[in-house]
């Protein structure tokens, strides 16, 4: 595990990195410590906030970019209080709508790796069409969408991940809403890149993450995260002994599996095609030809999204990892494109201008009373 004060070293055949290609490069032998701002760090005890800015902090350095062309954009709520934390450039913005103000920054700017910090009301109420546009049109921004399924600032309400029939100030008889699936959300939206992870594994966290900012184009990466306070425990049955039962980690070109490993490393359970759907077997009864081998760059998002279904809402089985990771042109560069070819055509004429199309004349009516 990396700590606050322990230099990280970049090695050279990492760069540049296709997603970060136009970010100038930063000073070798960075700290974690290095990206700590001086704002004192103000959560609730035993916030998942904690680890997560810890894990960001380290992984950071791996990146090797100058701190100044870094920007972080926030909505509202406890997680977006993230931009004060870090030594970087940052905006605490309007509620929900820090997508659309991360796009207007790719778009001038390519010299900056931009991220969204947004929680899942911020992100998935006020701020449901800007997400989806903003992953629908492939905009260079890496999206941590923290989801502790309750609204922690306001208090306590349900949110749109909440189970239904939780009880909170707001559905004291029970949430009657259908939760969302963040996944299934981003890969509806066609996002190139959609990930998975838990607050308390940093190990998992840091590599997901480093892939998310790495990637060229809208990268998703939905975090489960405790909120002490409001929900707590939420996620506990993924982070105590025993928890390889309901946890699939998705590893490319790997079978796709879960359930404690044999003297062999092989999952106790694995995840097989059955026509359109997919299923979890015990191993002995999983037909070799039907078990899922994880491809994360197939283009067609279908076998992401059916593995995205296979998480439930009771952590019975939830799906971590990297979803889906493909290429495709991202928005910004589209867009910078268009303006450097716009540039270059020859001015039109004026009169031309005005004259062109469906034109009309209206008389003169001199004379006329008024």
């Amino acid at each position: 595990m990396t700590t606050l004060d322990e230099p990280v070293q970049v090695e050279e055949e990492q760069q540049p990195i296709s997603g970060l290609a136009l970010v100038p490069r930063g000073p070798q032998g960075q700290k974690p410590a290095d990206y700590r701002s001086d704002q004192e760090v103000r959560w609730c005890p035993g916030c998942g906030d904690y680890i997560i800015l810890s894990t960001v902090q380290a992984m950071l350095p791996t990146l090797g970019l100058q701190k100044e062309n870094l920007v972080f954009v926030s909505g509202i709520g406890c997680s977006s209080r993230f931009p004060y934390y870090l030594d970087t450039y940052g905006m605490h913005s309007i509620h929900g709508r820090a997508p659309a103000i991360a796009t207007g920054l790719a778009v001038a700017r390519p010299d900056l790796s931009v991220w969204v910090i947004t929680g899942d009301g911020d992100a998935l109420s006020i701020g449901g069409n800007h997400l989806i546009h903003a992953l629908r049109r492939n905009v260079n921004i890496t999206v941590l969408l923290f989801n502790n399924r309750v609204y922690g600032l306001t208090k306590g309400q349900y949110s749109p991940t909440s189970n239904q029939g939780m009880v909170t100030k707001s559905s004291p008889l029970g949430a009657p809403d259908a939760p969302f699936n963040p996944v299934s959300l981003a890969l509806g939206a066609e996002a190139s890149f959609v990930a998975r992870a838990l607050d308390s594994d940093r190990e998992g966290l840091a590599d997901v993450l480093r892939q998310a900012a790495e990637h060229r184009g809208a990268s998703l990466v939905e975090i489960y995260q405790n909120c002490p306070i409001f929900n707590d425990g939420a996620f506990d049955v993924l982070k105590q002994p025993g928890s390889d039962r309901h946890l699939v980690r998705l590893v490319p070109g790997s079978p796709v599996g879960l359930g404690e490993l044999d003297d062999q490393g092989r999952h106790s359970h694995l995840v097989v095609r059955e026509g359109g759907a997919l299923r979890v077997v015990a191993r002995d009864e999983a037909d070799p030809a039907q078990v899922l081998v994880h491809d994360p760059a197939d283009p067609d998002p279908t076998t992401a999204f059916a593995l995205s279904r296979l998480s439930t809402q009771d952590l019975s089985h939830v799906v971590t990892g990297v979803f889906r990771a493909v290429s495709r042109p991202a928005y910004d560069d589209d867009v910078r494109r268009q303006g450097e070819d716009a540039s270059k055509a020859s001015p039109p004429d004026l009169e031309d201008l005005i004259f062109d199309g469906d034109v009309w004349s209206v008389p003169s009516h001199r004379g006329a009373s008024a």
